[in-house]
């Protein structure tokens, strides 16, 4: 089951979609996941239909939703409305009766901004627990090797996104999955050292031998790659 809907998030309507039950999200834990930089929702289906059967079955609620400037999402994209539209996400979370304690917020290559940026500097809610796939150190470290976030245009002239230095201050238990192979935002530049940087209560790493940017999942096998989220999502 999933429900397809639209958000407001500083007078822009942002869609949304929602794979579960909406009647439980009260009750249940909920995936919000952050997508990449390319594309739009329909690209990335595959990936949050795949996250909702983390616990064996539809137990996990996933909502993914458009940046504005992505998809049919309204408006200019910039970072700061990238983090105000994942904000409005959890805004809408919380208007169904979430909290923060069964929010997992998982992010993958540009949507580690947000979900960085979201759990260090929490607004609405703090989630529970943080997943990185393919996570970026910087801005500034992807220009210095060259590897470029190939983001709107708009985003170009003030983009500040430091996960490097936001991770050290995130608490929450940390799982990050970077691919070794991955020759868009390298695993030794980029992931590595986002996790070393990280100091909280808890922390896994999964690298994924010969896995390039986006073949994390298909590489680790979906059975593997459900059960690293599950065991991490579930672990006390």
């Amino acid at each position: 089951m999933h429900t397809t809907f639209t958000l407001n998030s500083e007078g822009n309507k942002i869609y949304a979609t929602f794979i579960g039950d909406i009647n439980q999200i009260a009750s249940d834990t909920v995936i919000l996941y952050c997508h990449g930089n390319k594309w739009h929702m329909d690209f990335f289906w595959q990936r949050a239909k795949l996250l909702a059967h983390t616990n064996g079955k539809h137990t996990y609620g996933v909502l993914m939703l458009d940046y504005r400037g992505y998809g049919l999402s309204e408006g200019k994209p910039t970072e700061d409305g990238l983090y105000a539209d994942v904000n409005a996400a959890m805004q809408w979370l919380q208007s169904k009766g979430l909290n923060g304690n069964r929010l997992i917020l998982y992010g993958f290559s540009m949507g580690t901004a947000p979900a960085t940026e979201l759990t260090a500097n929490p607004r609405t809610l703090s989630p529970l627990k943080l997943i990185l796939e393919a996570p970026f150190a910087s801005s500034a470290v992807m220009a210095a090797d060259g590897a470029g976030l190939n983001v709107p245009g708009s985003f170009v002239t003030n983009l500040k996104i430091d996960n490097a230095e936001e991770i050290k201050k995130v608490k929450q238990p940390l799982c990050w999955i970077h691919g070794t192979n991955d020759n868009f935002l390298g695993i030794k530049t980029h992931g590595e050292v986002v996790f070393k940087n990280y100091s909280g209560t808890y922390k896994e790493a999964h690298r994924i031998e010969k896995a390039d940017h986006g073949e994390v999942p298909v590489l680790t096998g979906f059975e593997n790659y459900l059960k690293i989220m599950g065991d991490f999502i579930r672990k006390k």
